[in-house]
């Protein structure tokens, strides 16, 4: 019997060519290709019953309106993710969880798991409905990591089951029954593997099979499927795109790992608004939420009126009124349903070379460019340009967030200008 012959798979966009190049010519991406083996037929697929001229069966149309049976929608008590995901978890759905190593995924869904399922007091009454069930199952970690992570967080006496493994055949053999968990982790997609492929886990093929039966089987038994995925040095989810297609919800956690705070943001999701962020700030008990942010980016700033400690009346001498900061503005925008408030700072001072420099951080600079260059005319300074520094970030009165030079000394530098 002939060897089937090898392919080579794109882990970008899935593209499929005859022999190895250096460059993806449908998405220009360089060593991307990693050579697989087609399976010759499905078992039991397509590919049999095209013999059978009998067809197959024929689907019953309905109508958009009609009754729906579907449960509600499951409370996690983490009030920042039930916001993101709008509203809870809807039973039988897919998520997709993205993020930097180290951000917090794994943290978070391990609260989540456990604040699905509370721990059954010893003594209560029997309870009229079969309580909530939660799986927790990993294929980077082992057991023990993972009980040392619960015990951390304070969760360790909830009732999640946890396993270790990576076969997709095991873990749907273990999942395929009636009484089925309501919530599934699965920590990493990229680790999974189906035994029927030839191609090593986190390839193509073994990340959209993998996904898809797993999928396949929480749409069957309603439960809530979330997978955890890794994420490439652009920042996007690694392995196919198909994977965000199949889901019904991508989630991406945002921040940096020099700070505590951490920003959950929807960018896909079928049951909700994709414009919803949730805040978070790790601590040494976990990820606790933020309910008001504006607060978190605002502390530390003097109301108006009132001036900071050593510098007061310094801002009338400057030319400023009404208790205002120079170099110091509150902007109001819009996230999903609530408004968040967050403090801009900029630095002027003349350039000392011909050109002026512009430099922004937490901001776009190709927007900093169109904005500065439509206020300097209409200024009606005939001074020379000046090079701008703005930063836009949360402060706090205890040091957090990102470091910003102190009001002191701003003002000391606009003096010597």
């Amino acid at each position: 019997m002939a060897r089937p012959q090898a392919r080579f798979v794109c882990q970008q966009c899935a593209a499929v060519y005859p022999k190895w190049t250096g460059r993806c010519d449908s998405c220009g991406a360089w060593n991307s290709l990693i050579e697989e083996l087609p399976r010759e037929e499905l078992p039991g697929g397509i590919s049999k019953r095209t013999r059978d001229r009998r067809g197959g069966r024929s689907l019953g149309f309905v109508g958009l309106t009609g009754p729906s049976m579907l449960p509600p929608r499951r409370q996690t008590g983490i009030a920042e993710l039930d916001r993101v995901c709008g509203g809870g978890f809807v039973p039988g759905s897919a998520i997709l969880v993205g993020g930097d190593p180290g951000i917090g995924k794994s943290t978070l869904l391990l609260q989540a798991a456990a604040a699905i399922a509370p721990p059954i007091e010893e003594g209560s009454a029997k309870l009229k409905a079969r309580p909530a069930t939660a799986a927790y199952i990993t294929g980077e970690e082992a057991i023990d990591q993972v009980r040392l992570r619960a015990e951390r967080l304070g969760v360790a006496a909830s009732p999640v089951l946890l396993a270790a493994a990576s076969n997709v055949r095991d873990i749907i053999a273990s999942l395929d029954r009636e009484d089925a968990p309501d919530l599934v982790v699965v920590d990493s997609i990229q680790t999974m593997y189906l035994d029927t492929l030839d191609s090593a886990p986190g390839t193509v093929s073994q990340v959209r099979a993998a996904a898809q039966e797993m999928i396949r089987l929480a749409k069957r038994r309603g439960f809530v499927l979330v997978l955890v995925g890794h994420v490439t040095k652009e920042g996007v989810i690694a392995g196919p795109r198909v994977l965000e297609h199949m889901v019904d919800t991508v989630l991406y956690f945002e921040g940096e790992r020099g700070h505590q705070f951490r920003i959950l943001r929807a960018v896909k999701n079928r049951f909700g608004a994709t414009d919803e962020i949730g805040v978070f700030e790790m601590s040494d008990r976990g990820l606790v939420e933020v309910p008001n942010p504006s607060a978190l980016f605002l502390a530390g700033r003097p109301a108006p009126g009132q001036h900071e400690s050593g510098v007061a009346g310094e801002n009338e001498s400057a030319g400023s009124s009404g208790g205002q900061i120079s170099g110091s503005a509150v902007f109001a925008g819009m996230e999903g349903t609530r408004p968040v408030l967050i403090e801009v700072q900029a630095l002027v001072a003349p350039a000392v070379l011909g050109t002026p420099r512009r430099a922004v951080v937490g901001w776009d600079g190709t927007r900093l460019a169109m904005i500065t260059r439509l206020a300097i005319p209409n200024h009606g300074s005939k001074k020379p340009p000046n090079s701008v520094s703005p930063k836009r970030g949360c402060r706090s009165s205890e040091g957090r967030g990102a470091k910003q030079p102190s009001r002191e000394k701003l003002r000391q530098r606009q003096s010597a200008i």
